[in-house]
């Protein structure tokens, strides 16, 4: 037998559960936007910096801290979030340790691995870190290669990279017919081709960036397709970032780098770093 509820108490029924509904729309909306609520309430932003050219860097004397990253976070807690930004200085170490225990809202350059991803949250890439290859413009061999590394695979071509590192990985990879050169550190890989015992210097995209930045009057810089280890560089935020916040940073992000403003930036920054040096 099926009892009907008097219409009074169906009423009641129906308005508590409007009003659990309504509470708990409530509750989700205000903790969607309390990362950044808590950013602007403290008046701070505060970015994990672990140094690494030409994406942080900190100068012995003065300890200002410079770099694109470092651009990108003091824009983005200036402009958007009206906070003042302040730069917790940290290693490698502890930079995802600190952003788990909230001793800084975002940290700072840190490459999009699977590991890290068990343990932190990304924004979308501010730029990209990849093996790339760099080449004397005037040597005959590799004159006429533009991305495609099949060209550069040839017996009488001779790839320099340090031993055991991600680049020698990668390079092994792909690399059937050319001679490769394992060397105990990038300084005699870097040496290795400018004194052409080597052809083709194999290194991370920012570092060979800045190297042919240095040595702009023989150096040539190759990005190879398909792309050789490529990771996204980000920043990284705390895993119970909500969806909201998340792309507030990530719009920021998006647009700068359509419109070309990061790659300024990274040029910038490599002077930068090559000056110092």
């Amino acid at each position: 037998m099926v009892l009907s509820l008097p219409s009074t108490l169906k009423t009641l029924l129906l308005g508590a559960c409007f009003g659990s509904a309504m509470l708990a729309q409530s509750a989700a909306q205000a903790a969607e936007t309390s990362m950044w609520q808590d950013v602007q309430k403290a008046g701070v932003l505060r970015c994990g910096a672990a140094v690494a050219a030409p994406y942080v860097m900190r100068d012995a004397k003065t300890g200002d801290y410079s770099g694109y990253f470092v651009d990108l976070c003091r824009d983005f807690g200036e402009k958007v979030l009206k906070v003042k930004v302040t730069f917790v200085d940290t290693n490698w170490d502890n930079l995802v340790a600190g952003l788990q225990s909230s001793k800084w809202d975002l940290a700072m350059a840190l490459n999009q691995t699977p590991e890290r991803a068990l343990a932190v949250a990304f924004t979308v890439p501010a730029t990209d870190y990849q093996v790339s290859l760099l080449v004397n413009k005037n040597n005959p061999k590799v004159a006429q290669v533009n991305d495609d590394i099949a060209a550069l695979d040839k017996p009488e071509v001779t790839f320099a990279v340090m031993s055991g590192t991600a680049q020698d990985k990668a390079i092994s990879s792909v690399v059937r017919n050319g001679k490769i050169m394992r060397l105990p550190g990038m300084d005699e890989a870097r040496l290795a081709v400018m004194s052409k015992r080597a052809d083709v210097l194999v290194d991370a995209n920012d570092t060979n960036h800045l190297f042919a930045l240095a040595n702009p009057d023989w150096a040539r810089e190759i990005l190879p397709k398909p792309a050789l280890a490529k990771q996204g560089v980000s920043f990284g935020v705390r895993r119970d970032i909500s969806a909201a916040d998340l792309e507030v940073l990530n719009i920021y992000l998006r647009q700068r780098r359509d419109t070309g403003e990061i790659q300024q930036l990274v040029d910038k920054a490599s002077v930068e770093a090559n000056s110092a040096k």
